[in-house]
């Protein structure tokens, strides 16, 4: 049965809990206990989100106006939140740097969502975005807890500062946009499919931003974001090349699928939602770039006529997902060159769609 309304706030980090288990392993001894203070503070995150789940938060009363309302907040490099305000929607350029580019982040998914879809902040009434920066120390993880966003700095030396990407900020905000939403259940090919969908609309944050065509973008998430310990990586996901983001000693090999005959069954990362999202990754970056132009646009519009549309269950499989893409496609661009691309790019992936 179809559930929607954002009475689910997931929480997801843009740093999977895969990566992060491979790093605490490492010989280093220095390396591997900060990585583990960053995977207790994600439990212990993960065990207040499921607290809200069953006790869900009632949204605050909006009134969209069509600008965004950014606040945000700095926690010290403690675990409060949201930590002391810091800097306001008509305030001046900061002089810290972390506190500009969250400011910037939240404006530039503001201004795709409203500008391409019409579609008023996160919720579509106007909600007013927030944002915690210097979140704990060495915190090496973003996320959105259902209410706001949260930045660490990094460690420095395995990742830098979660406000460098903009598709990073724009991949957790969309985890909101899912809630309030489709409101996808996060696990197994329903999750892969919620961040699926945020990969998909972060991309498209950060290609817009830059005014890049899908031929121009490099269909990374979290480029940037690697430190210099990390000697053979580009990124954090691929969406043009599922699994070639990074090779490394110290962060392993990126394990992500492109097709479902590579899928992975596992009962960790709630059911491999961070890796199979490749697949539903690669179909989209395979329609953006056979349709060419600005990818927000056709490509982008038929995602999220699915995503909002009413019609997709929250344990969504790739399948329903992606035959709800055609019927999209068709609804608001008839039969012809759309519809035909968004078939061919799902059975590239080996997703059926009849």
């Amino acid at each position: 049965m179809t559930h929607h309304g954002g009475f689910e706030p997931v929480f997801c980090t843009i740093i999977p809990p895969h990566v992060l288990d491979h790093v605490a392993r490492h010989e280093d001894a220095s390396v591997a206990d900060r990585v583990a203070r960053t995977l207790e503070r994600d439990a212990l995150q993960r065990t207040r989100r499921r607290i809200t789940t069953v006790r869900p938060l009632a949204a605050a009363p909006t009134t969209g106006t069509g600008k965004p309302k950014r606040t945000i907040y700095d926690a010290g490099h403690g675990t409060d939140l949201p930590g002391t305000k810091v800097h306001s929607e008509d305030d001046g350029p900061s002089k810290d740097a972390t506190v500009n580019r969250a400011h910037a982040g939240l404006g530039a998914t503001f201004d795709l969502y409203l500008n391409a879809y019409g579609r008023d902040s996160i919720d579509g009434s106007g909600l007013a975005l927030d944002a915690t920066v210097h979140y704990d120390r060495d915190y090496d993880n973003a996320f959105w807890d259902g209410q706001q966003m949260v930045f660490g700095d990094g460690d420095g030396e395995l990742f830098l500062d979660f406000t460098i990407p903009v598709d990073v900020i724009g991949h957790e905000l969309t985890h909101g946009v899912t809630q309030y939403t489709a409101n996808l259940e996060y696990y197994a090919q329903s999750g892969a499919l919620n961040e699926s969908v945020s990969d998909v609309f972060g991309s498209l944050i950060k290609q817009y931003a830059l005014g890049q065509s899908a031929a121009d973008a490099d269909w990374l998430i979290g480029a940037g974001l690697l430190g210099p310990a990390i000697d053979h990586g580009t990124a954090l996901r691929s969406m043009k090349e599922p699994g070639t983001a990074y090779d490394d000693d110290v962060l392993g090999k990126d394990p992500q699928p492109g097709h479902m005959d590579h899928y992975v069954k596992t009962s960790r990362d709630n059911g491999g939602v961070h890796i199979n999202s490749g697949i539903p990754n690669h179909a989209f970056y395979l329609l953006a770039t056979k349709l060419g132009g600005n990818a927000w646009e056709k490509a982008g519009q038929v995602w999220y006529d699915v995503l909002t549309g009413g019609e997709l269950e929250t344990d969504a499989r790739f399948v329903d997902f992606a035959k709800l893409t055609i019927a999209a496609a068709r609804a608001r661009y008839g039969e012809g060159e759309v519809d035909k691309a968004v078939v061919e790019a799902w059975q590239q992936v080996g997703v059926p769609t009849s």
